[in-house]
């Protein structure tokens, strides 16, 4: 019997469970519940009670039936359940901590733990007993705000040994005949999360510094729309370097604006949760396709690069079979992502978290390589190029668009931060850092290859370099590692999506292939990196990074915000909606035109 048959949920295959409803059962009834971090799973030790068996009524009346909370089933009925979980496996870089690898490598030792803690409560709790002092086993370890209270009124706290155990609170009078049980207040409900029988999840990031928060920020923000930079001077000429800073500027603000949405409201951790708090569900649920479908369009572009990159290296690659024929870049795409698909199968999803740590190492020596190949291997810097070229601007555009598309991901590093006022800093510091590097390597990539620069500065680089074959080991390493981490919330939203009887393995494994054979058939259909990167950056980045969090803010916080700042988001709004438009007519239309 597994573990969720073992609680009661043996015909469930998902379940939503948030740990702030365990806290205020066991203050109910006085259950045993061990304690964890906000927006972890935790546990149980104990035998399964009848709160924890029915669990769509929440609320425990006097005798001993629940009556449904109106605001918790609106919750649970929410969808996606799983974005927060998903997005922290494909943001959050892991820290070395050796208790996070024992973890992720044995998961089980949770378990163990919870009975060892168990075992010892037991043991305590009968040496105070022979003292003469008893206390009740099944006693909860209280917020920090209850036990204040509690103990002011109840006389000061016993302690269980002199271990630095937290003091427990005596147990407050048992409520009269017919009475409700108000559950005292909390400080601030934990995040809800997904549970599946047959996926093992991470829990969302709680313990998130400052340093680990910068990591986060970098790591998605600095992705494979480097490499595209010095084809948007061609594209734009030089001075479309301006667009850089104007578009970082107005990127950090937005970023800024979520974090004032997420602070107007406790239950507001993710951004499907902002766009809910400004227009109800729907706005839920529109806000919510938006970030699938862009996760799905850069798994188009990871395809489209792995087979660039490959065809590169290995330019008479070809196969003809049955009457059909697939040239280098078709092949190596196939073939790459059958590699892939492994990865998208994996049951334990946290193993997929350590991953993410390669796209900052990716990123740093694909710089490093540009830079030597330049300097030390004799290629050197060469200017040229027009100062405008109002033609193909809108292609530079959505390209310079596309590097700051992380606010999806920002909510999520916010929620998860100890000291959130630090956020700030951390925002500025992180959208400073990439603009620098963006536009370095923009100017030392068109300067090396004027021209001629293709989409990707690294099939430029002479492939007889050691610096060249680094630089492009590095590229084909990138997406490798991120697809998985970025395709899999988007399987996660469509198995949710699904009756609770196909939520299984076999189902997911279907789900997730179907995924996988889908973005193959669009990187071979539209193989053009540069321009499908500039349609995202016109499209989903213009409306994720600029237009939906002015709209959400001016919607949250309608009548309590100064008139400069409702004129400034009207403003960026604006500015969204034409660049969207004309960014995204010019890629298309050179697509049809090749």
């Amino acid at each position: 019997m597994d573990r969720d048959e073992e609680m009661g949920h043996g015909d469930r295959s998902l379940l939503f469970i948030g740990d702030e409803d365990d806290d205020l059962e066991a203050d109910r009834d006085g259950g045993s519940t061990p304690s964890s971090d906000p927006g972890s799973f935790s546990d149980r030790s104990d035998p399964p009670s009848v709160d924890d068996i029915d669990e769509d009524d929440d609320d425990v009346v006097g005798d001993g039936r629940r009556a449904p909370r109106d605001d918790d089933d609106d919750q649970r009925g929410t969808w996606p359940q799983s974005f927060r979980q998903s997005i922290d496996m494909m943001s959050a870089v892991p820290s070395p901590a050796m208790s996070s690898i024992i973890t992720a490598a044995s998961p089980n030792l949770g378990r163990l733990a919870a009975v060892g803690s168990s075992l010892l409560k037991r043991a305590t709790s009968s040496a105070v007993g022979q003292e003469g002092s008893s206390l009740p086993l099944s006693r909860p370890l209280l917020p920090p705000s209850s036990l204040s209270q509690l103990s002011t009124a109840s006389g000061p706290p016993v302690r269980d040994s002199a271990d630095s155990l937290p003091p427990r609170a005596r147990p407050p009078p048992p409520p009269l005949q017919g009475e409700s049980v108000v559950p005292p207040p909390l400080p601030r409900p934990s995040s809800a999360c997904l549970r599946s029988n047959y996926i093992d999840l991470p829990p969302p990031s709680t313990r998130c510094g400052q340093k680990q928060a910068i990591l986060n920020g970098l790591n998605v923000l600095c992705g494979v729309g480097i490499l595209t930079t010095s084809y948007g001077i061609k594209q734009g000429g030089w001075l479309s370097l301006i667009l850089l800073p104007l578009l970082g500027c107005c990127s950090c603000y937005t970023g800024l604006l979520l974090k004032k949405c997420i602070d107007s409201s406790p239950s507001i951790d993710t951004y499907p949760d902002i766009g809910q708090a400004a227009f109800g569900i729907y706005g839920r649920i529109f806000v919510s396709v938006v970030l699938y479908l862009e996760l799905y369009a850069c798994g188009v572009e990871y395809i489209t690069l792995l087979g660039d990159s490959l065809s590169s290296v290995f330019p008479s690659a070809d196969l003809a079979f049955g009457g059909i024929y697939l040239n280098a870049h078709n092949l190596f795409a196939i073939t790459m992502a059958l590699a892939i698909l492994p990865s998208v199968w994996l049951k334990n999803l946290r193993l997929l978290s350590y991953l993410s740590a390669g796209g900052v190492i990716a990123t740093t020596t694909v710089i490093v390589c540009l830079f030597w190949v330049g300097i030390g291997e004799g290629v050197g810097f060469h200017p040229g190029g027009t100062a405008l070229n109002l033609t193909h601007f809108p292609v530079a555009l959505g390209l310079y668009g596309y590097c700051y598309s992380g606010h999806s991901v920002f909510p999520n590093i916010y929620s998860s931060m100890e000291e959130r006022p630090k956020f700030t800093f951390v925002l500025l510091f992180c959208f400073i850092v990439v603009t620098f590097v963006y536009a370095g390597v923009a100017v030392a990539g068109f300067l090396m290859f004027g021209e001629s620069t293709m989409s990707q500065f690294t099939l430029n680089m002479p492939q007889q370099f050691i610096p060249s074959k680094i630089a492009i080991g590095m590229t084909i390493i990138n997406p490798y590692t991120k697809y998985a981490l970025t395709l899999t919330p988007v399987a996660l939203s469509i198995e949710e999506a699904l009756p609770r009887r196909m939520q299984t393995y076999q189902v997911g494994m279907c789900v997730r292939t179907a995924l996988v054979a889908s973005t193959v058939v669009v990187a071979l259909t539209f193989p053009y990196f540069a321009l499908v990167m500039a349609l995202l950056g016109s499209v989903f980045t213009m409306l994720v990074a600029l237009i939906l969090p002015c709209a959400c803010y001016l919607s949250i916080k309608k009548g309590s915000t100064p008139l400069w700042e409702v004129v400034l988001c009207i403003t960026i709004i604006l500015l969204g909606i034409l660049c969207a438009c004309v960014g995204s007519y010019t890629s298309v239309s050179q697509m049809i035109s090749r």
